[in-house]
This record gives C-alpha cells, sequence and structure tokens, in this order.
C-alpha cells in the first residue's frame, strides 16, 4: 500500500497565498506615507493662514487705536491691514475690514474684524480650494489720552 502525499508539490509553491500580506504591506505603505503627508500639509496651510489673519486683525486694532478720530482710525485700520497681509504672504481674493471704534473715547475699545477668501488653490483635491477665514480684535483705547479738538470757528488755544 502507498501512503497518501501530505506535502504539497514543489511546483504548486507560488499559488500559496503564504506571505502576501506583508508583500501588499511593503507596496502600499509608501502611498499612505504620501497621502499623510498631503493632508498634513492642506491642514497646516489652513491653520497658518487664520494664526496670519488673527495678527493682522490685531494689528489692524492696535494701529486705529492710536489714532485720535474715528475716520483716522478707519482709514489707518484698512492699510495697516492689507500691509499686514501683503507682508505675511497671505493672498486674499478679497478683503474686509470692519472697523467699530465707539467715538474714540479714553477708556473705550476699538473693535477691527479682519475677513479674507484665502486660495487654497493647490488642495483642490480635498474640497480646500477657497475658504472664508475672519478674526477679530479688541484694543482699548488709552485712558490718559487727550482727545481730538475740533475747531468750531474759534481761535484756538
Amino acid at each position: 500500500m502507498t501512503a497518501a502525499r501530505t506535502t504539497p508539490c514543489r511546483s504548486s509553491w507560488w499559488r500559496e497565498d503564504r506571505g502576501s500580506a506583508s508583500s501588499e504591506i511593503v507596496l502600499v505603505t509608501p502611498l499612505l506615507v504620501m497621502l499623510l503627508v498631503f493632508v498634513a500639509v492642506v491642514v497646516h496651510r489652513g491653520v497658518d493662514a487664520r494664526l496670519r489673519i488673527n495678527d493682522v486683525a490685531h494689528q489692524a486694532a492696535r494701529a486705529a487705536s492710536l489714532e485720535r478720530t474715528s475716520a483716522r482710525a478707519a482709514g489707518q485700520a484698512r492699510s495697516t491691514a492689507t500691509a499686514a497681509l501683503a507682508s505675511a504672504g497671505v493672498t486674499c481674493r478679497s478683503v474686509a475690514v470692519d472697523i467699530a471704534t465707539a467715538g474714540l473715547r479714553p477708556g473705550g475699545t476699538v473693535t477691527v474684524t479682519v475677513s479674507c477668501d484665502v486660495d487654497l488653490g493647490d488642495a483642490l483635491m480635498l474640497g480646500a480650494g477657497q475658504k472664508r477665514l475672519s478674526a477679530t480684535a479688541i484694543e482699548p483705547v488709552d485712558t490718559y489720552r487727550s482727545r481730538a479738538i475740533v475747531a468750531e470757528g474759534r481761535s484756538g488755544r
């Protein structure tokens, strides 16, 4: 009587699945790492733009709080925000600067809100082409500063 063969045939070794999971992992891992790096870069760009716009709002509010009249404060806030965005490297499709001065009275506050449509064009694959970011900053007006005097036809002393 002949014994039944219990060992597989030598010619069928390439049909077996033994070891296929490790080779699949070796092939897929670099793709997954590249995807993870891409997502991290896109998230970093969004966070970086948000931090820079917060800084721009603070700069604009501070510049506005140093002015004596509401009109000059609004103009200074807009010009400071535009210059700060340009120097920070944030590219905006449209910029809106809203200023609330409350008359610039000593001890009061100046509130500036900067809104910017940030272009994240190279991140279109993740659906983050353009995003509207806004930041609000509040700065106090110095309590011990003098107020602007408006001459009303009188000779001032």
